[in-house]
């Protein structure tokens, strides 16, 4: 009953949802009231496959990072929000869980910058949304699971990425992403998911379990702003990568930008357009 319960009202939130409201183009001849399925689907980044079998409750228990994706593409408010995850089956994260809700304030501040990468973490550094223009500069992180969605697992085990750093930089970073996981653990005690996170990567990488065991944080400085991303098609691309934090919500908000008139800038922008070309085979 809950499975069936959980998918109707997922479909009739999903008919309520101006598109226009969540930056989806509606057209002259849209027939359909609200958001297509392939629509929600897209923004919430699962399968529409998947959200069919949701709706229709052939799929059961939605794990809390589906349910969270779905309420912010849907763009909840805390009630609605929280009645998605007794439906399906979860209590709501409460204060002592790290938070990985997008408020709808926040999504509409994402709305404006939906031309420029974006990508937001949590306060355990587990990507929460990358927006296009990310991935178009750094990868597809949609088919990411499990380990590979934290920003310290897929640094101190060195997985690939476009970012160019030194060895010293690379260092440096790692130190300072373990550094502020251990601040974030000291916030949120009781979170058992940020215990099996902590335990995971010790026992997994030895760079993190000598960086977690160290006495203390070394003392580093500031992150650079600047960094270089080796774009597969079109060259090193120098940015400016500020990380803004919201406060309320414990996320980290990565917002990369050139300076106008650049060939940086242009390179940027050339990065976005392919990646939104389809493949060629």
């Amino acid at each position: 009953m809950e499975a069936w319960e959980f998918g109707r009202t997922v479909r009739r939130w999903r008919d309520r949802v101006a598109p226009e409201a969540v930056g989806v183009p509606a057209g002259r001849r849209r027939r359909a009231r609200g958001l297509r399925r392939e629509e929600l689907a897209a923004l919430a980044g699962i399968s529409a496959d998947y959200l069919t079998r949701l709706e229709q409750g052939r799929a059961r228990a939605p794990s809390t990072q589906v349910v969270e994706s779905l309420a912010r593409a849907l763009r909840l408010a805390d009630t609605d929000r929280g009645l998605l995850y007794r439906l399906a089956g979860h209590a709501a994260p409460g204060p002592d869980v790290v938070p990985s809700r997008v408020t709808p304030s926040v999504q509409r501040l994402l709305d404006r910058l939906s031309d420029t990468p974006v990508v937001v973490y949590d306060a355990s550094w587990t990507l929460v949304l990358a927006n296009a223009p990310y991935h178009a500069l750094m990868g597809d992180t949609t088919t990411w699971h499990g380990l590979e969605r934290n920003a310290v697992w897929r640094n101190v085990t060195r997985l690939p990425s476009r970012v160019v750093h030194t060895p010293r930089e690379q260092a440096e970073h790692e130190a300072r992403l373990v550094a502020d996981l251990r601040l974030t653990a000291s916030r949120y005690p009781a979170d058992r998911a940020l215990r099996r996170l902590v335990a995971d990567l010790a026992a997994g990488s030895p760079r993190f379990a000598e960086l977690w065991d160290a006495e203390a944080p070394p003392s580093l400085p500031d992150p650079s702003r600047r960094k270089t991303i080796d774009h597969p098609a079109v060259g090193p691309i120098t940015l400016d990568c500020d990380t803004l934090l919201v406060a309320l919500g414990d996320l980290r908000i990565s917002v990369y930008t050139a300076e106008p008139g650049t060939e940086d800038a242009d390179r940027l922008a050339l990065a976005a357009v392919l990646g939104t070309q389809p493949l060629q085979l």
